[in-house]
Formats: C-alpha cells, sequence, structure tokens
C-alpha cells in the first residue's frame, strides 16, 4: 500500500537502556487440522519455489535514499542492508555491522564491518562503500529527504578496511540507527555518477538476499534469491511483486492462486475470507503498526490559515463513525504523529470530540457564514468549498475522504474529491503544493525524532513538511528532544509537541490501522512479531512437496 512516508531505521533509547516501553499484540489465524499444523511443523525447510506478493504500488526507484514511498522501500529492503537493523524484541543488532562502540559521551561510533560480505556483482564491501553513500546523502545536490540526520555527522573517518568512526557536532539520540540502508552504495558502480540520472535506481546491485531479475514498468518486479547473501541463502528462489492498482482485483488474483500474500481491506479481513476456501488454504495476521492516516492541510492557502477553522473541521469529523465503516474495527483513533501503546505517545492531548455544532460556532467565530442560504458557508462574498487530493486504489482512504466529505457538507463546508495516480499525486501535487488538502499516511520509526516533517526548515521540494507547518516552539522543542539521551526529558519534549500540534491542527489524526497481510499456508517459517511478519523472510520457506515453481538457477 503506498503511502507518502519517512521509511528509516531510528535509535529505539528504551530498548538500548533496557525499558520495554511498547506493548503490541500479534494476532495468527491459521486453520485446519491441529494434527497435520503439527506434522507441517515438522518438516524439513527445502530450497526452491517462488513467492508472488500482490501490491496496488509500484516502486519509484529502489535507490533507499531517493525513495520516498513504502512500495520503493519495500522491495529495495530484499536487495539492501543496513548498517544496523532491529531484532524482533526491537533491539538494535548488526547487519553489515558486527559490532560498535560509543563513546561515554554518546558523540563517537566505531562501527566494525562484518568481512566478506560481497555486493551481488561479486565485489567486496566495505567501509569506503559506507564513506561513499554518505558523502552522497549530504550532497547539497542529491535531492534527498532523509539527509538532515548526516548533516549532524561533524567528521567520518575509514579507520581501515572493515572499521569507520562518526564523530558528531553535539549530541544526537538517533544516531546509532540512522546507519540503516539509506548510505549503502557501491562506490565501484557509481562514484562520478549522478544517481538521479544514473540507471541504478531502475538496475540495482545490493548486498541483500535477494537481487533484482527484471522489472515490468506497470506489471511486476522479479527479485531472485542471491545464493552468496552472508547471512545464508534464502530458502524461496524466486520473490515477485505484482502490481495491481485495484484491490478487488488483487482479491481476486488471490483466490485463483495468481498470487500468493497481499494486504487485506477490511472487509476482506473480516467477511471476505471467512470461509472453507480462505481457512484451508492460507494464514491470516494481524498488528498493529507505526503508521498512522491523517488529512494534511496546505497552510499556506488563506481557507487553512486560521486554526479555528481546522479546529471546526476537527468537531465535524466523527472518528468512530470512521474505524467503524472503513476499518470494521481494525484500528484506533489517532490523536498526534505517535502510536497508542508506544513510550512516546501523551494520551492527555486535547480531543476533538465530534460536535457539528461546535464547529459551526468556531466557524462563526471565523468569519464563516451561510449569508444567501444556499447551504455553504461565506466569508468575504467567498463560499467555503475545497477539494481533498488523495490517491487512486486505496479504498480505506476513498472511503475515509467521502465520510469526511458528507460530514462537512452538514456543517455548510462544501468538499470535492480527486483522486490521483500515486508518481502525479507525490511528483506534481505534494512536492509542489498544489493542493488544498490531502489525505495520506505516515509511515515512523521506533524513534521519536520527526524533525524531518514538522520543522519549519524542511518545507522545500521532496522534503516531508509540504504542508509548510512552522511553529518556533515545536522547532526548539524537535532540537531539544534530539540532542538529549535521556529518556524521561526527550518524553517530556515530545508530550510538549503533542501537546501545541493537538492544538495547532496541521493535521487532523484520523486513525492508526492495522495491518491486516494474508499469505498462502504452504509457506512456512512466519514468526509475527512486533515489526511484523516480513523481518525474516529469508527464512520462509515451501516444504519441497509443496512447492509450485521450479527456478532455474
Amino acid at each position: 500500500m503506498p503511502l507518502y512516508i519517512l521509511k528509516r531505521l531510528l535509535l529505539m533509547i528504551p530498548i538500548i537502556f533496557g525499558i520495554t516501553l511498547i506493548t503490541f499484540t500479534v494476532i495468527h489465524l491459521t486453520h485446519g487440522d491441529p494434527a497435520g499444523r503439527e506434522m507441517e511443523s515438522m518438516e524439513t525447510a527445502a530450497y526452491g519455489d517462488a513467492v508472488i506478493e500482490g501490491t496496488i504500488g509500484e516502486p519509484s526507484t529502489l535507490i533507499p535514499m531517493l525513495a520516498g514511498d513504502s512500495a520503493s522501500h519495500s522491495v529495495a529492503g530484499m536487495i539492501f542492508n543496513g548498517i544496523v537493523k532491529y531484532d524482533t524484541n526491537l533491539k538494535v543488532i548488526g547487519d553489515l555491522a558486527e559490532s560498535w562502540t560509543i563513546s561515554s559521551d554518546g558523540m563517537v561510533i566505531t562501527f566494525r564491518l562484518k568481512k566478506g560480505v560481497k555486493w551481488a556483482d561479486g565485489v567486496e564491501f566495505t567501509a569506503d562503500d559506507v564513506l561513499f553513500g554518505y558523502k552522497t546523502i549530504i550532497d547539497e545536490k542529491t535531492p534527498t529527504p532523509y539527509k538532515e540526520d548526516y548533516m549532524q555527522v561533524k567528521k567520518f573517518e575509514v579507520l581501515d578496511r572493515y572499521t569507520f568512526r562518526v564523530t558528531y557536532k553535539k549530541p544526537f539520540a538517533p544516531a546509532l540507527t540512522s546507519w540503516g540502508n539509506l548510505v549503502v552504495l557501491p562506490r565501484h558502480l557509481l562514484e562520478g555518477k549522478d544517481i538521479t540520472k544514473s540507471d541504478f535506481g531502475r538496475n540495482p546491485i545490493g548486498t541483500g538476499p535477494y537481487k533484482l531479475k527484471k522489472w515490468v514498468s506497470g506489471q511486476e518486479v522479479v527479485l531472485d534469491s542471491n545464493r552468496g547473501y552472508f547471512d545464508g541463502r534464502p530458502y524461496i528462489d524466486r520473490y515477485i511483486y505484482r502490481v495491481i492498482p485495484d484491490p478487488a482485483t488483487l482479491f481476486l488474483e488471490l483466490q485463483a492462486g495468481g498470487i500468493d500474500m497481499m494486504g487485506l481491506t477490511p472487509i476482506q479481513y473480516t467477511k471476505q475470507t471467512n470461509t472453507d476456501f480462505f481457512r484451508k488454504n492460507f494464514q491470516k495476521f494481524r498488528y498493529p503498526v507505526f503508521n498512522y492516516t491523517y488529512m494534511g492541510f496546505n497552510l499556506k492557502h488563506p481557507w487553512f490559515k486560521d486554526k479555528r477553522v481546522r479546529q471546526a473541521i476537527a468537531h465535524a469529523i466523527d472518528k468512530s463513525e470512521i474505524i467503524d465503516v472503513v476499518l470494521f474495527g481494525l484500528g484506533s483513533p489517532a490523536t498526534g504523529p505517535y502510536v497508542p501503546n508506544t513510550w512516546p505517545y501523551n494520551p492527555y492531548v486535547k480531543k476533538y470530540e465530534f460536535d457539528p455544532e461546535k464547529a459551526k460556532r468556531l466557524l462563526k467565530e471565523a468569519g464563516w457564514e451561510d449569508t444567501d442560504g444556499d447551504g455553504i458557508i461565506d466569508k468575504d462574498g467567498k463560499p467555503f468549498q475545497f477539494t481533498i487530493l488523495t490517491n487512486m486504489g486505496n479504498r480505506q482512504r476513498i472511503n475515509t475522504a467521502t465520510i469526511i466529505q458528507w460530514r462537512l457538507a452538514k456543517i455548510g463546508i462544501k468538499v470535492e474529491i480527486r483522486l490521483l495516480e500515486w508518481s502525479t499525486f507525490i511528483n506534481e501535487f505534494i512536492d509542489k503544493k498544489r493542493f488544498e488538502a490531502v489525505i495520506l499516511g505516515w509511515s515512523i520509526g521506533l524513534d521519536p525524532d520527526q524533525y524531518d516533517i514538522w520543522h519549519s526548515s524542511k518545507t522545500r521540494e521532496k522534503e516531508f513538511n509540504f504542508v509548510s507547518y512552522s511553529n518556533p516552539l515545536v522547532d526548539t522543542l524537535l532540537e531539544k528532544g534530539r540532542r538529549t539521551f535521556n529518556i524521561e526529558e526527550r518524553k517530556k519534549v515530545y508530550y510538549k509537541i503533542q501537546e501545541i500540534l493537538a492544538d495547532d491542527l496541521p493535521y487532523i489524526f484520523l486513525y492508526v490501522p492495522d495491518a491486516i497481510p494474508i499469505v498462502h499456508s504452504r509457506i512456512k517459517g512466519i514468526k509475527p512479531s512486533p515489526i511484523g511478519i516480513s523481518y525474516n523472510l529469508p527464512k520462509w520457506y515451501v516444504p519441497e512437496k509443496l512447492q509450485r515453481h521450479r527456478i532455474e538457477p
């Protein structure tokens, strides 16, 4: 599901200090005969077969530092590794790094890389590749929204072929896990080239468990297993992303055997898969995810400069109705940019109860009234009407927009809904600020630092503060929050940021949806965790007698 996202690995301070402050429940629904499942659990893992995932979104590029959408990061995450990653207990562990040391003041990190790691073309991966990636992401010519974390580095030193050291200008709480897969690039292939014009985004070479075989635009991305992968050859020989923009068609392909897995819609999860066929042939999962859906306003638009207007719209929207009707109850209300049950989440922020009469009073205070009796409120002779933009194929967002349209009509605001193809939506409307309001979503990191989304300096094209939010106190708090390692001090900072955002309402935070994927039952080795199900995908397998596809090496 494409989202305009901040997709980063960030430092989970509470876990590093041994404090468990995240509580999630993962529901795994399997069906069939218990004895049969016991026999399956005893089957030996086997190499071979192909897994076909259906997706409504196509990648835009497979260079992680240039990608702002989840489809791109999903595929690139199979091809590239980070220096570090999270394990299933949300603890930071090495990926390409074998180990690291952090100075007592937190200002210097020395990484020791694993030896013998090779790019998919056979060239050895070294610290010089990390240096190259670092220099590329901080280059002013590189159009990336992710460079801010790396601009905090005062000095990058390659100590030897497998060791590098980074020294920070100031304390930087998200330092460790900012070294995710964003800066891992092959110097031997890209040095001296403009990565925005190189064909590397369509033909990447990585160190990961899979490598690109082919990419047919609008149809599929095909990955073959990297049999020389440093962490062991993946059991599944081929992984295919089939691009099918319509969720209903995607579901039909699932039934027909054309795909093995997909993210279900709420109605598909609760009703359409509640049959003997699906109980026998598939396994379903449900778990909270680190993302939320929101309606964002263009704060430069005259209608939305007055926060009373934004607050009135919030009072006119019934979030419980949206969760019940759109999500079938598979989610929870959002009240800010953090998800419930995580340590930075502030449960005490201002809530906007559903109250149309209060909404009307706020609009009247802001000068909006129905002066001509046509049912639409006016100000200075102009009717209050605007357009909500969202992306084609995302039925949840479309249905959400429809409910909001209906609710706002009740208070005299006329809303149009316009659906756009994903790349056009982002490149021509979001990046160029050609919108009045949008319904989109963010996937967020585990660390609460959201400098790139809310800081007033991050409003340029391709950056993430595209609503043009500016609050000097929030800027100060964002800077303060990333400069302390003390968990309690950080918590105070992010609680305050949420209080300010709840009052300013640059977004109306709508809901936190549950992830509800479905996977064919022949695929084994899936172990649900707080970070989802795909973290161990190279260990998934299909028992030999259940394999469907023969892949030639």
